[in-house]
Order: structure tokens, then C-alpha cells, then sequence
């Protein structure tokens, strides 16, 4: 559809292209773990191309809207940001059309639906248990990960945003894998996990599961433990947005003298939360496991 627009990146990026972008680069990442390593770390660069450039657009373009609200901001500021949004929007459409996605020589979905009919598909069994393996390995990297920081972060980029990149695939696989994962509704009774069960997080509809259509196989999470993990990334992505602004701002060459001091706070409110989420153990209690569905006549 994007092929026949006048702008293409833009028509992607208007039309939210980048979400099922990152839950096909998800799905590539999950089965790079799974079988045919090379065939999918290859599919998954290719998509994270076209997420990253989507995601530079939403950036600046973001911000510019912001900034164009805040009488507070210089015009010259939301120009820059205005300026840089399309500069991003004509290196995506060039991406496009340079590795074949689009336009007269477009053959590159052709290609990738030739790779994954000759991929190593296991039956459905194996794969969801080795799902299962793949998520609690997962599990393990970043309990690991973020145990490093325990006493406190000291880099935004390196250390916040990537701890919520690594927690935002086990979000992201489930709404990719169309139903193969569903949510235990049982409550968990855990004292702890009730400050993460707020209003915006239960009622989300990124946390609804997809249904199980044809599904035999399920890996089974808890709700509860789910909900906590979708809050600790939307805490994140708060304070990763505060980060952003400020770097932005500066890019634009407004400095400010508290900029020392805001990434500080964001550094301390990102401690303390990650802290606190890690301590419960909130990932440690997430999967159930693997069941089989009961056929009913």
C-alpha cells in the first residue's frame, strides 16, 4: 500500500507501520534463538532498518508537535525539529526503494517469504517449549543485567534504555506470536505486585493477549506478573522520554544549566523502580508453562 503514496515513509509511519515492524523483527529475534540462527538475524536486521528510520521520524516529529504546544520552546527549536523529522522521512523512503521493498525492482517480501518456507519449522510442541526455554533464558540475561546496576545507573543510554529494550521483547513476542501466549487469570495474592496494577495498565489493550485461534499448544503466563512487567517498562519509557527531550533540546543548541541535574533525577527515579521490581523477583514468577488445550466437543 505504501508503494502507490506519494510520500511512502510517511504514509508507514502515519499508518503505525512500526508496530507490527517490531513484532516481525520480535519474531525474528525469537527464532534466531530457535533454529536457522544466520537466516534470522539477517531477516532481523532487515526490519530493524525500517523500525529504527520509522522511529527516527516519530522522534523529531514528536517532539515538534510538543514543542510547537509549549510557548516556552523558541520557534527555531520546533523548526529544527520539523526539519530533521523530514530530513529522516526522505533517508527512509531512499531505504525503501534501495533495498527493494518497494518500487519497479521490489522483490525483497518475495525473497523473505521464500526464506521462511525452507526454514527448519519444529512442530508445534517443540517449538512452543523451546519458547518457553528461550523466555526463561531471557529471563536469566537481564535479571543478570540489571543486578550490574543495582547500586545505581550512571548512563541513560547504555544502562536505562537498554534494560527497557531487553524487558520490552518479553511484551512484544506474545502480541507477535498471535495467540500462542495467554494470561493465567488467576490473582497471584501477592502483596507486592499490587502498586503495578494500576488503572492505565489493566485496562491497556496491549495487555490483552490475542486469541488462540487454532492453537494446541499454550505457554501460560501469569497476569498479574505480566501487568507488573508492562508497567515497569511504561515507568521507563517515561523517564526515557524526559532523557530524550533534553538530548534533543540540546541537539537543537539549547542548553540548559539543569540538564546535569533532570538526567540525574531520571537516573535516580530509574534506580529506585528497577530496584524494587528486580528485589520481588516480579520476572522470576511470570511463566507457568506449557499446556496443552483441552478440545471440547
Amino acid at each position: 500500500a505504501a508503494s502507490d503514496q506519494k510520500d511512502p515513509a510517511i504514509w508507514l509511519y502515519q499508518n503505525n507501520a512500526r508496530t507490527p515492524l517490531f513484532m516481525l523483527e520480535g519474531l525474528a529475534r525469537l527464532y534466531s534463538g530457535l533454529h536457522n540462527k544466520h537466516r534470522f538475524e539477517k531477516l532481523e536486521t532487515r526490519f530493524k532498518s525500517i523500525e529504527d528510520a520509522l522511529g527516527a521520524i516519530d522522534y523529531y516529529d514528536s517532539f515538534a508537535k510538543q514543542f510547537a504546544a509549549d510557548a516556552s520552546i523558541p520557534a527555531t527549536i520546533t523548526k529544527f525539529a520539523v526539519n530533521r523529522s523530514v530530513e529522516e522521512s526522505a533517508r527512509l523512503n531512499s531505504l525503501l526503494v534501495g533495498k527493494r521493498w518497494i518500487g519497479p525492482n521490489a522483490n525483497r517480501i518475495g525473497k523473505i517469504n521464500k526464506k521462511l518456507a525452507g526454514a527448519d519449522w519444529l512442530d508445534e510442541k517443540d517449538e512452543m517449549k523451546a519458547i518457553e526455554l528461550d523466555y526463561r533464558k531471557n529471563i536469566a540475561k537481564i535479571d543478570a543485567f540489571a543486578k550490574r546496576f543495582d547500586a545505581g545507573f550512571t548512563e541513560l543510554e547504555s544502562q536505562v534504555h537498554e534494560l527497557r529494550r531487553k524487558l520490552r521483547w518479553l511484551s512484544i513476542f506474545p502480541a507477535a506470536l498471535r495467540g500462542c501466549i495467554q494470561l493465567d487469570e488467576t490473582p497471584s495474592n501477592d502483596g507486592n505486585v499490587a502498586k503495578y496494577l494500576t488503572p492505565e495498565i489493566v485496562n491497556s489493550p496491549f495487555n490483552k493477549m490475542p486469541p488462540p485461534a487454532e492453537c494446541r499448544y499454550l505457554l501460560m503466563f501469569r497476569k498479574d506478573y505480566f501487568l507488573a512487567l508492562s508497567w515497569m517498562i511504561a515507568e521507563l519509557g517515561k523517564l526515557k522520554d524526559e532523557g530524550l527531550r533534553t538530548v534533543l533540546l540540546n541537539e537543537a543548541g539549547k542548553k540548559s544549566p539543569n540538564d546535569a541535574g533532570s538526567e540525574a533525577a531520571i537516573l535516580t527515579r530509574a534506580t529506585a523502580i528497577s530496584r524494587t521490581f528486580f528485589a520481588e523477583k516480579n520476572l522470576d514468577k511470570l511463566i507457568i508453562g506449557v499446556t496443552k488445550v483441552k478440545v471440547t466437543k
